[in-house]
């Protein structure tokens, strides 16, 4: 490997891979069956610092670094992906969101219980006509003098129902497009707040995806994050590093369904030897190692630039988008090489392979990412751009 890791990096990454294997793994079957929230995984992974890993200490946080972030979530999904996800928004999403922007008076009433995971939250961006085209929003958040009144509806957040504090992107002045926009921090214990339906999900089941229904909920104005109309740009800044746990999720996919497949392929014979020594099967393992490899290049790639302060936009574009595919094909060969066995949940690559999918679509679309490197490429402005 070219890329180099520190002693404490490697311990995050030790850390991670022993609770997955002791904590998560047993039982992840049931759990994908039966929709069942991680509840008792989730509060062991906030004591142990796996829901701000990357939150300054003196919230209460880790203050780890990026890599160290990406190891874990890489660790976390080989096995549940649903597990990760949550890791994933309440760090890159929520927590960082509210560290790099949010005031001090919100770090300290929020971030601190977010960090150590007290409170869960959740991102709210999406809604039914504002998927991709994010510039969209119908939800409103009208300034009423000493408060905001939000209303409208937001659809597939993870976190929805079980999350005690929502990022939610509301629209604030119309005429402006999306810059009226504004971000806000809603208490789902407030007035007007009503959670939806559980989804039920092809993939990460485990996770609680929901429809959230906002209803003349009264907002403090020293919940808004950011100055008025900040609220896109917020959305969008923090989507960018975002990806970047997404990019490392899928990268557990993909290694995770590569050691099950090379697993059964040691294990199981045909014709007097052992799979892996058929060309057919040894060839499917080195194309899918190979591309692993790849994508993990890739991915922390993005992590050391964010790391070091510099741009990572299009970094984390290229590592969501190629690791996102990576995971899709490397879960699909996984399946075909145990053959009719991929196809039962006893030997679970075909939850993977049903995990995998929702990679290419999530914080944003592999064709939204494709749209993001393009863009760069002509030099577009990615935050000024109509479509996102």
């Amino acid at each position: 490997m070219i890329y180099e890791l520190t002693e404490e990096q490697l311990a995050v990454q030790e850390a991670a891979r022993e609770f997955t294997q002791k904590e998560l793994l047993p039982g992840v079957i049931e759990r994908d069956r039966d929709m069942k929230y991680p509840a008792e995984q989730v509060k062991m992974m906030g004591e142990l610092g796996f829901l701000g890993m990357m939150v300054d200490p003196k919230y209460g946080g880790g203050g780890m670094d990026t890599m160290s972030y990406v190891l874990a979530m890489e660790e976390l999904s080989k096995v549940d992906s649903s597990a990760s996800v949550i890791v994933s928004v309440n760090n890159s999403l929520v927590c960082w969101g509210v560290e790099a922007f949010g005031t001090e008076e919100q770090k300290q009433k929020y971030l601190t219980k977010l960090a150590t995971g007290e409170y869960i939250g959740a991102f709210c961006l999406s809604e039914p006509g504002a998927g991709s085209d994010a510039t969209s929003q119908k939800t409103t958040a009208i300034d009423m003098g000493d408060h905001y009144l939000l209303n409208g509806t937001k659809n597939w957040i993870t976190n929805g129902g079980t999350s005690q504090i929502h990022l939610v992107m509301a629209q604030s002045d119309v005429e402006k497009g999306h810059r009226g926009v504004n971000a806000f921090i809603v208490e789902t214990s407030w007035d007007g707040v009503e959670i939806g339906a559980k989804e039920d999900k092809m993939g990460i089941r485990a996770s609680d995806t929901h429809t959230i229904m906002y209803t003349d909920v009264k907002v403090p104005k020293e919940n808004r994050i950011g100055e008025d109309g900040f609220g896109f740009k917020f959305a969008m800044k923090t989507l960018a590093g975002g990806r970047i746990g997404i990019a490392a999720q899928a990268l557990g996919i993909a290694a995770g369904s590569l050691e099950l497949a090379v697993k059964y392929a040691q294990e199981r014979e045909t014709f007097g030897v052992p799979i892996y020594k058929h060309q057919a099967v040894g060839f499917k393992l080195a194309d899918m190692e190979t591309e692993i490899e790849a994508a993990r290049l890739l991915v922390y790639r993005a992590a050391q630039l964010k790391d070091k302060g510099l741009d990572y936009t299009v970094a984390g574009s290229m590592a969501k988008y190629y690791a996102a595919e990576v995971a899709m094909k490397a879960a699909t060969e996984a399946v075909q090489v145990h053959g009719g066995y991929g196809y039962v949940k006893e030997y679970h690559v075909e939850r993977l392979m049903r995990d995998a999918k929702i990679t290419q679509i999530y914080e944003g679309t592999s064709e939204i990412q494709q749209l993001v490197i393009s863009r760069n490429l002509l030099k577009k402005d990615l935050y000024e751009s109509v479509m996102f």
